[in-house]
């Protein structure tokens, strides 16, 4: 009995220790779907867009991009995953990329940060990929940078969602921004 609770215990360790490690952000449960059943018109998008990436709806230009983000929007965080049953971080950034800039990129978010040129958070261009740690050197999360500090990513609390990266976790836990060469 109790190497059954021991062999257990390690079984729940290890599979925390793989979340932990993993594309992270708020530890609330993913319970969001995709809100976009019927797409909006283009006037449409780049007014709900603005509004979430405090900008003016002229600078929302990428409609194909904001196409694909409303597409996704809210589709829960699954480990490993890259459909929208559910997606990682690495993997919502490699299909953003395959949809919107027909772009094949590395699949994990350490892979992604090796591919790329570094680039300093005040030079961040939209579409660049930004980076992020949880201690130690190893690359922990992705995000595709957007617009005015904002980027759109995977989190495992809320799934795919945009955020800022002056709220005090991102800036805490920033690496750097980089251009896939």
């Amino acid at each position: 009995m109790a190497r059954y609770f021991s062999s257990l215990l390690l079984l729940l360790a290890c599979s925390g220790a793989m979340l932990l490690g993993s594309c992270s952000a708020s530890r609330k449960a993913a319970t969001a779907k995709s809100t976009a059943s019927t797409p909006l018109s283009e006037r449409e998008l780049r007014k709900k867009y603005a509004a979430r990436i405090a900008a003016s709806p002229k600078d929302i230009d990428n409609i194909t991009l904001y196409r694909f983000i409303d597409d996704w929007y809210g589709v829960p965080y699954r480990y490993g995953g890259n459909s929208k049953s559910g997606v990682d971080c690495s993997g919502f950034s490699l299909k953003l990329y395959a949809s919107v800039y027909d772009k094949a990129i590395p699949r994990t978010a350490q892979l992604q940060y090796g591919a790329s040129r570094k680039v300093k958070k005040r030079k961040l261009r939209e579409g660049d990929l930004v980076f992020f740690h949880e201690g130690g050197k190893k690359i922990t999360h992705v995000g595709v940078y957007l617009k005015n500090r904002y980027f759109v990513h995977a989190s495992t609390g809320r799934g795919v969602m945009i955020s800022n990266l002056d709220d005090d976790y991102w800036e805490a836990h920033f690496v750097k921004g980089g251009k896939l060469r």
